[in-house]
């Protein structure tokens, strides 16, 4: 697990929230991390933008690339613990969508 500190802050702007969902969307310029968090809520990601990135996990775990497609969705459990990276050089944009 790599130090957050060396990479830029991911932009996250809330576009919706209600009793059952919370819709954020999350803007990666190059080298943009989101910080390491845990996931309070099941979620679904929907990619705006065809991209890679860094999930960095907990010690122990093995870190991992994930490969986005634009349009083509995935979920992930609460509970989850990990931050999430843009190592490459090209703005990666998706759509969170947290399901309380």
């Amino acid at each position: 697990m790599s130090e957050t500190s060396k990479w830029s802050q991911a932009v996250q702007t809330k576009k919706h929230e209600d009793e059952r969902v919370r819709v954020s969307e999350w803007r990666f310029a190059p080298g943009a991390a989101t910080g390491w968090h845990q996931h309070a809520f099941d979620y679904v990601v929907v990619p705006m933008t065809t991209g890679r990135l860094l999930i960095e996990t907990k010690p122990g775990e093995e870190d991992f690339y994930r490969d986005l497609s634009a349009g083509d969705p995935y979920t992930g459990p609460a509970g989850v613990e990990h931050d999430v990276i843009n190592d490459s050089d090209q703005e990666v944009v998706f759509i969170e969508i947290e399901l309380k």
